[in-house]
């Protein structure tokens, strides 16, 4: 069935008396539109008129009243799909978001519910999915839920629904209480400051060591990591503006970009609190000074095939890097030094979760991540023991502690000028 998200403005209604259709009894309700067109829908399968006049009479009140529903046959699964692309895909710009929630739907809420008709999903079918997604992962039980009320709200507006099932439904309360807005983290998914170390160290033999560094010292998404260009660096302040990440541009397909480039399109940041100005670390920042250096020396020398498109993290032709890249350097640096076998994106958590422990405001540590708001740190990364939330230290407390040393002989850049840099507009 093929849904009509403009079906639901009709100007004006009829409703037939019932008749005898197929052996057994129903009436038609017809539909008019302020274009001069009508829809019919026909309601039958009654076993006696009586039957069939009782619920023509509903069908008149709930046509007097507003609530009548125009699409009574629709499946969760057909409807799903269509509230992914006609809401969801015109809202967001973020064709990661776009492919995670298509993703939940797919895997958790159509098995649970897809064959059910959106008019007959009661409330404890909703309480029932979200009971049985929280004992997979509480993180995707967050996302059904999210996806569940955005959904069933927008069918109500389409009165594909009479009633919202989901309103008033909650997870079930966590097996564990740790207390409001808080999760406790796991030590197994973050590396301590003598892990920090090696992995620093480690990681200059691999050609991820720029995306180790931005990942753990400075806190930045992978696809912001990819995107960031030696022109957002101010030399002088010695800070990084945040202003693009590489990914797909969203309804993109393969034939219409260059060969091996449809994942590395500039496109823009996950949130309007993502685009931030970052204090440079001097280790990351003396790291950028050297990768400049190879930089213009892979120009000089590929003139012809190389890229200029000015990207730090980027190959020997100056082509940008792929999301994925990092996956295998960075599995086998954690094997091979003997490091928890932690993802990729725990480094992000490592990073605010010590600036936390270290008495950081947790605003400054919101903004320094690019969260969207003070809760979003608190809820994700946050080790409730451990937090002091007035006083305001500067950054590079926690950057000396986690930096080697860098007056170790033969260091190049060693006689680089420190420069204090002015937290002010990030704690605020």
């Amino acid at each position: 069935m093929r849904i009509d998200s403009d079906m639901q403005n009709y100007v004006g209604w009829k409703v037939t008396n019932p008749t005898r259709i197929k052996d057994k009894y129903g009436y038609r309700v017809i539909l008019e539109y302020a274009d001069g067109l009508s829809k019919i829908q026909q309601k039958s399968g009654f076993a006696t008129e009586k039957k069939a006049s009782a619920d023509r009479d509903q069908t008149v009140a709930s046509l007097y009243n507003g609530s009548y529903i125009v699409y009574a046959n629709v499946r969760v699964k057909e409807y799903m799909l269509f509230w992914l692309k006609e809401d969801l895909y015109k809202r967001t710009e973020s064709n990661h978001t776009v492919y995670n929630y298509t993703g939940i739907v797919n895997k958790y809420i159509i098995p649970a519910l897809g064959n059910k008709k959106m008019v007959h999903v009661q409330r404890a079918d909703i309480q029932k999915l979200y009971n049985e997604v929280s004992g997979v992962s509480r993180s995707v039980a967050e996302q059904v839920k999210s996806i569940i009320n955005v959904s069933m709200k927008y069918a109500l507006s389409l009165k594909i629904i009479s009633v919202n099932p989901a309103e008033g439904i909650g997870l079930p309360k966590a097996k564990k209480e740790i207390g409001f807005h808080t999760r406790v983290i796991d030590t197994q998914k973050t590396l301590t400051m003598d892990q920090i170390y090696v992995l620093l160290e480690k990681s200059r033999e691999t050609p991820i060591h720029m995306q180790v560094l931005f990942n753990v010292l400075m806190g930045l998404r992978c696809s912001e990591i990819n995107g960031l260009k030696y022109e957002d660096i101010d030399y002088v302040n010695r800070t990084i503006r945040v202003q693009r990440q590489l990914g797909k541009v969203k309804g993109g397909k393969k034939e219409d970009y260059l060969p091996k480039t449809l994942t590395k399109q500039e496109v823009q940041l996950k949130t309007p609190s993502s685009y931030r100005v970052l204090p440079v670390p001097d280790y990351v920042f003396d790291a950028i000074l050297a990768e400049k250096i190879k930089y213009d020396k892979n120009k000089r020398r590929r003139s012809r095939e190389f890229q200029d498109l000015g990207y730090i993290c980027c190959s020997t032709y100056g082509r940008p890097r792929s999301r994925g890249f990092h996956w295998k350097y960075y599995k086998k640096l954690l094997a091979d030094n003997g490091l928890p076998d932690i993802r990729w994106h725990d480094l992000r958590s490592t990073y605010s979760t010590i600036l936390l422990k270290n008495d950081f405001n947790p605003k400054a540590v919101a903004k320094l991540m690019g969260h969207a708001k003070e809760i979003v740190t608190l809820d994700v990364y946050v080790d409730k023991n451990s937090i002091i939330s007035d006083g305001i230290p500067e950054i590079e407390k926690y950057m000396k502690e986690v930096m080697p040393d860098r007056s170790s002989k033969g260091d190049p850049l060693a006689d680089v000028r420190d420069v204090s840099v002015d937290m002010t507009e990030y704690v605020n």
